[in-house]
């Protein structure tokens, strides 16, 4: 555009020039070897601007052959070039799309037209081929080689880490990124990648220093700088206060104070301060986070504050913390679990029911059946709550890219994020539903019958409920788990047929939950082998066998 407006400008002025000489009329003489030649002032000018184009064009026409062979082989290279980039380019679309017999037909026709050294792409486009081909070595080695050209190491550092991340290398993944953490602290994946190393490693001071290097550098917000040094403080405190609690004290503050919501960092800190007797402070902490998120952590930091206190203190303590957020299931499982230690059994079993009604989970399922042996000890009931519990939705757990853990951990021990545990329900795969009527039908008609006298239990010995482990769930059951009922062997005439097909139609009954396995009485005593063997309650946690004319009266009773 700049070039059109100078010609027309040089135009203009010409045509202005030749105007005012039309009208400045005039001769030009000019003497030379003794001749007079004489012409118009208008003829004169038109043959100088003549000559001067002509002078012009000659020397272009010159200069364009003498420089035509360098303009020839620059317009053949930078041909070349442009075919390079275009199979560079195919090369590198393939690659992302997954197609390696392309990327690598590209790679080998980007060498033949670009030069290797000057395009450090070529590099990157050969070791992604190679992982796509299934050549871990190759690709490593084509990283390798980056390092040595200060322009590709970064390009190499990155490959290292996520090939040694693939294959699991935690050590080799937490080198590359350190170095590609000092080599260019800006960059995001590198400081972050180094943070998630230093905490899986436990070094603590390395990952604040490495996060006040990331705030400063304006690399990471503000809002979320604050949470990540709140839950690296309560990691560094949760480590701390097992060997030196006073010192832990003030880095779980400063952490509760970052990020109140951060439970862990309301537990260290709590803690910190009831090991210094400052009893007031630290509950106040724990009922803020109790009414901001009930956890069952929190209530068990809160009602074990102080090691003097009685069950029934701490009975008390459950109860004023329920009352900071009534109705919850988990301030109901706080009352239960302070009033069963504390006696009240009672209360204890009011309070769990009440779970129940609202929200039904494992962990209500297992305190009923604490409850039970506590109160009554009927081993039936004890076990219907089991096999409740089995089946019953699990309780919240602090989850991390799929991994449940039974602590909270500062970052994700899959991927190394900072601050990925959740407390929440793990998702998980449910097995096939355990159908306990069929089980016995089908125990009926292909167990032998044995003498009444020589009753075997398929679990001849289970521990107490205190003793048990956390019942295991659908998938890992066995044939021997399925016969959780503990059903026994009768013999063909004690008692009758008739009466083994009735105890079948009671435990096929379709009226009768089918989540849950029968109940029968693990021995007999010598005198009862002539008696009528008596089927067992129902599976409804609302039955309570008080004595044995409201079992004949009324076997079911509802929350």
């Amino acid at each position: 555009m700049i070039r059109i407006l100078f010609f027309i400008l040089a135009v203009l002025l010409l045509g202005a020039g030749f105007a005012w000489l039309a009208d400045r009329p005039g001769d030009l003489v000019v003497t030379l070897s003794g001749m007079q030649y004489k012409v118009s002032l208008m003829v004169a000018a038109s043959a100088i601007v003549a000559i001067v184009a002509a002078v012009m064009l000659f020397w272009w026409i010159v200069k364009s052959l003498v420089t035509s062979p360098y303009a020839l082989r620059r317009h053949f290279r930078a041909r070349k070039r442009d075919r390079g980039y275009q199979s560079l380019s195919t090369g590198l679309i393939a690659a992302s799309a997954g197609d390696g017999e392309t990327a690598r037909r590209m790679v080998k026709q980007a060498d033949k037209l670009l030069n290797v050294d000057q395009e450090p792409l070529i590099k990157l486009l050969d070791a992604q081929a190679a992982m796509l081909e299934g050549r871990a070595e190759d690709a490593r080695a084509k990283f390798e080689s980056m390092l040595d050209d200060p322009e590709t190491k970064l390009l190499g550092l990155r490959g290292l880490y996520l090939e040694a991340q693939r294959l699991g290398a935690r050590d080799a993944s937490r080198h590359y990124a350190e170095e590609a953490a000092l080599l260019a602290p800006g960059v995001e994946w590198a400081a972050s990648a180094a943070l998630g190393q230093k905490t899986t490693h436990g070094d603590w001071d390395g990952a604040l220093l490495l996060l006040e290097k990331q705030t400063a550098t304006k690399q990471i917000d503000k809002t979320k700088a604050k949470r990540e040094r709140a839950v690296l403080l309560t990691a560094k405190a949760i480590e701390t206060f097992e060997t030196d609690p006073a010192s832990a004290r003030p880095i779980a503050i400063e952490a509760n104070k970052l990020a109140p919501d951060l439970i862990p960092a309301a537990i260290v800190a709590a803690k910190a301060l009831f090991s210094q007797g400052d009893l007031r402070k630290g509950s106040k902490i724990l009922e803020y986070t109790w009414k901001k998120q009930p956890h069952p952590e929190v209530a068990d930091t809160y009602v074990h504050a102080r090691l003097g206190d009685s069950v029934i203190d701490r009975l008390k303590r459950a109860r004023h913390l329920a009352s900071l957020y009534p109705h919850h299931p988990e301030s109901n499982l706080a009352i239960a679990r302070a009033a069963l230690t504390a006696g009240e059994l009672k209360e204890a079993r009011e309070a769990a029911e009440a779970v129940l009604r609202t929200a039904p989970r494992e962990s209500a399922y297992l305190l009923l059946a604490d409850i039970e042996e506590a109160q009554t000890g009927d081993q039936g009931r004890i076990r219907q709550w089991l096999s409740r519990a089995v089946r019953a939705p699990r309780d919240a757990a602090w989850t991390a890219d799929g991994y449940v853990s039974e602590r909270w951990a500062p970052a994700s021990p899959v991927t190394g994020r900072l601050d990925a545990f959740e407390w929440k329900v793990p998702v998980e795969q449910l097995g096939p539903v355990i159908d306990s009527g069929d089980d016995f039908d089908r125990a009926m008609a292909t167990e032998p019958a044995q003498p009444l006298g020589e009753m075997k239990a398929l679990n001849p010995a289970k521990p107490t409920v205190s003793e048990r482990e956390k019942p295991a769930f659908k998938d890992d059951l066995d044939d021997e788990d399925v016969a959780d009922a503990e059903i026994v062997h009768l013999d063909q005439g004690k008692p009758p047929q008739d009466q083994l097909a009735q105890m079948a139609a009671k435990t096929a009954n379709p009226e009768r939950p089918a989540s849950v396995l029968p109940a029968f009485p693990e021995t007999l005593k010598p005198e009862q082998k002539d008696e009528e063997l008596v089927l067992p309650v129902p599976d409804d946690p609302g039955v309570r066998p008080d004595d044995a004319a409201q079992r004949s009266s009324k076997k079911f009773r509802l929350f």
